[in-house]
This record gives C-alpha cells, sequence and structure tokens, in this order.
C-alpha cells in the first residue's frame, strides 16, 4: 500500500519467490489515498489477505492504526509490515534496518559495523531504521547530517537512541570533513536518485578502505557509488536493502524465509531499467 504504489518493485520480489517456491498466493500493488488508509487496512482480512507491505507516505500513519506493535517499530516510528492474524487484528513491524544490515553482510562480507563510526546522511524515515539497526549491531558512533538540522537532531534526541550519546549531529556542510576516521558511509537522502539532483560531497576524507553503501537503487551505481569506486573504497549498491527487507514479511505470510539470489536480482533489474 502506498500513494503513489505503481513504481514498486515488491510486487516483482515476492512474485519470485512465489513462484520459486510453487505457493498458491498473490502480491498486489494497491494504491491507498492517505484519508482511505484505515479503511483499506480493515478490509484486508475479509479480502482473503495475510497482510501487506506500507510505504509512502503511509509508514507513519500505519503506526497509529495497527492493534499491536513489535518494540522496533515502535522505536522506530513508523511500520513497512503488518500482518494479519487468524482473529483479523493486525500487528505491525519493521523490517527496514534488518534489511539494511544483511544487505552489508551479503554485499561485503566480513564488515563490521563495529569497527569504526559511520557516517548516515538524511534523517528521514529510512534513516530512522538504519540509524537503529546500527545502533543495535554496535556502531561506536553515528555522524547524523541533514540538510534540515532539527529533524537530525530529532532523531538523535527520539527513543531510536535509547538515550545513547552515540549519535553526533552535524552540520550538513560539514558532511565532507565528517568523513575522517569513518568506517561506512551511508546515503539515505533521495539526493543521487535517478530525475533527483544529485548528492554533492568531497569523498577526500573518507578511508579508502571505509565502506559505501547508497539505498538509492534508480541508478543501480549512483554517482557517490561510482565515485566511491573510482577512489577504492568498497560499494554495497542499495536494491539488496530492498530485497531483504522483504523477507521476514514473505516467511510470516507464507511460511519459508526465502533467499536472496543472483537470479533474484536479475529478475528484479530487469523491470527497475
Amino acid at each position: 500500500m502506498g500513494w503513489p504504489v505503481d513504481h514498486s518493485l515488491s510486487p516483482r520480489v515476492h512474485g519470485f519467490w512465489l513462484q520459486n517456491y510453487a505457493i498458491d498466493g498473490e502480491y498486489l500493488r494497491i494504491p491507498v489515498d492517505p484519508e482511505q488508509l484505515s479503511a483499506n487496512l480493515r478490509r484486508l482480512k475479509g479480502e482473503g489477505y495475510v497482510g501487506c507491505n506500507i510505504t509512502v507516505p503511509h509508514k507513519e500513519a500505519a503506526l497509529a492504526l495497527v492493534d499491536d506493535v513489535d518494540p522496533l517499530a515502535q522505536r522506530i516510528g513508523a511500520v513497512n509490515t503488518i500482518i494479519i492474524g487468524k482473529d483479523g487484528k493486525l500487528y505491525g513491524t519493521n523490517t527496514d534496518g534488518f534489511g539494511f544490515l544483511e544487505n552489508l553482510r551479503q554485499g561485503y562480507p566480513g564488515f563490521d559495523v563495529r569497527a569504526g563510526p559511520a557516517v548516515v546522511l538524511g534523517a528521514g524515515g529510512a534513516a530512522r531504521a538504519v540509524v537503529a539497526a546500527l545502533l543495535d549491531a554496535g556502531a561506536p558512533e553515528i555522524r547524523l547530517f541533514n540538510r534540515t538540522k532539527s529533524r537530525a537532531e530529532n532523531l538523535a534526541n527520539s527513543p531510536i537512541a535509547q538515550g545513547s550519546d552515540k549519535i553526533k549531529v552535524g552540520d550538513w556542510q560539514n558532511r565532507a570533513t565528517g568523513l575522517s576516521q569513518a568506517s561506512l558511509l551511508v546515503n539515505t537522502t533521495t539526493l543521487g536518485m535517478r530525475s533527483q539532483r544529485p548528492l554533492e560531497i568531497d569523498l577526500t576524507h573518507l578511508p579508502v578502505q571505509a565502506l559505501v553503501t547508497d539505498i538509492v537503487y534508480t541508478p543501480l551505481i549512483t554517482d557517490l557509488l561510482a565515485r566511491a569506486m573510482a577512489r577504492g573504497n568498497p560499494v554495497v549498491d542499495g536494491l539488496g536493502m530492498l530485497l531483504h527487507q522483504a523477507r521476514p514479511g514473505f516467511k510470516a505470510w507464507f511460511g519459508r524465509l526465502p533467499e536472496v539470489t543472483a537470479a533474484l536480482r536479475t529478475y528484479v533489474l530487469a523491470e527497475s531499467k
């Protein structure tokens, strides 16, 4: 469910798994006007659904509409996956952080977020999940930069931090010098996405061994990743986050924990081009 939702690749992801595991099921795009979100969620059970994913702009609103929510989604302040119980009740969770970390593990085996500071660009919904995941995985420091500094400060002072002082908010104009001694750089903004403005950041201060990842996957290799690769940094593209975040929901709905394979990536990319 989203508004709009035509661009979503999730039906292709889940459709691949449904066919691969010979499961009699279907995953559909459902465009839902924000004012109709509650009504649409409530009629899912009666229409035979076992759950749904929630995407922009409904993730925060869905948190208040589900009957029960797990502590992680409550802490992040957003729901992206809903499971419908046999009693019709809606259970909300958030799998974005799981998808982010699993993408790093698969894309760059052996990387440890505990190795050094992480720099996160952005303070929106995706950043909230990423920051929570990094904190929970043991990142020693998170340097947070957002074009509107107050949004970054709100994130740092939210339940996501759980009272930790590891989140350091910096001014957007200092994002380049903030890369010094970092072990990870994450872009969670839409800057660099096809049809959006480019992400302007000087990588000179970034250690060459630092991992660079971008949650944008259109294009698959963003300008940020291309420039990082050119200077020798390891990179992980953003498609894997989309694929991995889908796995827990698929397991809850259909009883199988699917794998993210090269064949899946190829199949999904065929539609994203």
